[in-house]
């Protein structure tokens, strides 16, 4: 018996290849999602530019049959446009002119023609609507094809082993096999762990419990961090954490072009990716990137940019005022007097600025470029979909290096969560990639402020 699959807009708006994702079941497009299709076909952004690759999709399909009688898709499955079931009757609380509710009236009259035999069911993003399906005991679901499990949101990039003490100075010197290290179990046995490429690790000598060492798994063997002692525009690492993510920023682009740092505000994500930023910039004699890129996506800002004021840097500066405060710490490392002129700490990052050195863009503005030789940090990446991921990563050119920034817990776009999130879905897919280095900070690792960390274990 196969399943009945209804979708709604969003999901399309999301993931438009998603009717290709249903196997071997039905897969059903009710007319009022076309004409939603239709109506947002000219938006501006990733909406509109998904809205039409959905569009284009039916009509490859429409090549090959009737829409409406339905058509053969390469899974095996079918897929087909229903306009019918207009008089099906739902509670007076439903207005029908609605759309959601006009995709409840299809769910509804396919379960009942249905008989039962081929389970219907509504696939869709918004919650709401979700709920109302189970008032109407429809079976509801979201789009589960770019949502990652509880074990893939769990990984960390860094883990604790213990390392037999004779081999402490052949790790310092050159590392040691993967073999050599291990954990323990409740009863004190050892467990060999199971480590990926360059996950960090702690690395403690079993014997003597001496001081920690740290380490990164690379080709079967454990070797030690390059960049420790690094001070990188002269930063200093406060945490562990922040070494392991020092060591990954500072890695070539040839070697590390995509890094992936998750945790809360105030683990110095944003800061630490721009003083490595800036140290390879303007400190860097081999000009191993031309320039820094900013970019911070926004689910609103995105959308309506174009209907704002002023030119690209005029609209997206409020966006990224966040940078701007890290600069200021960055460029003026005098902590004690480093408000005293406002005026010379203003210069100095327009500077910056006006050098080209870094350059702030709106998510949607790096849509379809090829970017090379560039410093490219990607803020508040938890607020993109897997796709906008997808095309983000896949505009790296030669030379570029690609930070993604973020806290998979705070979600600010409608239809994303902790688990269908851009930063999340490429965590999960680029894992135990050579050239992927991932790690994710502790909330004791928060360096903000006292009140900070207090509001970490308090709130």
């Amino acid at each position: 018996m196969g399943k009945i699959y209804v979708l709604d807009t969003n999901v399309l708006i999301q993931a438009p290849y998603a009717p290709c994702c249903f196997e071997e079941n039905e897969v059903v497009i009710p007319l009022v999602v076309v004409e939603e299709l239709d109506g947002l076909k000219k938006a501006d952004g990733e909406r509109g530019a998904n809205a039409r690759s959905a569009i284009r999709l039916l009509e490859s399909l429409r090549g090959r049959g009737d829409l409406l009688n339905g058509v053969r898709l390469s899974t095996g499955g079918r897929l087909r446009i229903e306009k019918n079931f207009v008089n099906v009757t739902l509670p007076a609380d439903l207005p029908e002119e609605k759309s959601d509710n006009r995709i409840l009236k299809v769910c509804k009259g396919l379960s009942e023609s249905a008989g039962g035999n081929d389970p219907v069911i509504l696939v869709t993003k918004d919650l709401v609507l979700r709920l109302k399906a189970s008032i109407l005991g429809i079976p509801a679901e979201d789009f589960t094809t770019e949502q990652i499990g509880p074990d893939d949101a769990s990984y960390s990039g860094r883990a604790e082993v213990y390392l037999p003490e004779e081999l402490v100075k052949d790790f310092k010197k050159s590392g040691v096999p993967l073999s050599c290290v291990y954990q323990t179990d409740a009863d004190g046995g050892h467990i060999i762990p199971e480590l990926v490429e360059n996950e960090f690790l702690i690395l403690t000598p079993d014997c003597s419990g001496k001081k920690t060492l740290l380490g990164r798994v690379e080709r079967e063997r454990i070797v030690p961090l390059s960049f420790k002692k690094s001070k990188p525009y002269g930063i200093t690492p406060r945490n562990v954490g922040q070494y392991f993510m020092q060591e990954a920023l500072m890695q070539s682009a040839e070697k590390a072009p995509l890094v992936i740092i998750k945790g809360m505000a105030g683990t110095a994500k944003t800061f630490y990716a721009l003083a490595v930023g800036l140290e390879k910039v303007y400190n860097c004699a081999s000009g191993e990137y031309r320039r820094i890129i900013i970019s911070r996506p926004n689910a609103q800002f995105d959308d309506d940019i174009g209907f704002l004021p002023g030119d690209e840097q005029e609209k997206i500066a409020p966006l990224m005022r966040p940078v701007i405060d890290n600069l200021e710490q960055l460029l003026d490392s005098d902590e004690e007097n480093r408000y005293e002129n406002e005026m010379l700490l203003t210069d100095r990052i327009n500077e910056v600025f006006e050098r080209g050195i870094i350059q702030t863009e709106a998510l949607n503005f790096i849509r379809g470029r090829s970017i090379v030789k560039t410093y490219l940090i990607i803020d508040e990446a938890q607020n993109m979909t897997p796709n906008q991921i997808k095309g983000i990563i896949t505009r790296a050119g030669k030379g570029t290096k690609i930070i993604l920034l973020g806290d998979p817990r705070q979600i600010d776009r409608p239809f994303l969560d902790e688990r269908t999130n851009g930063l999340s879905y490429a965590a999960k897919h680029m894992k135990g990639s050579p050239l992927c280095w991932q790690i994710t900070l502790s909330a004791e690792e928060c360096e903000r402020s006292a009140l900070a960390m207090d509001a970490v274990k308090r709130l």
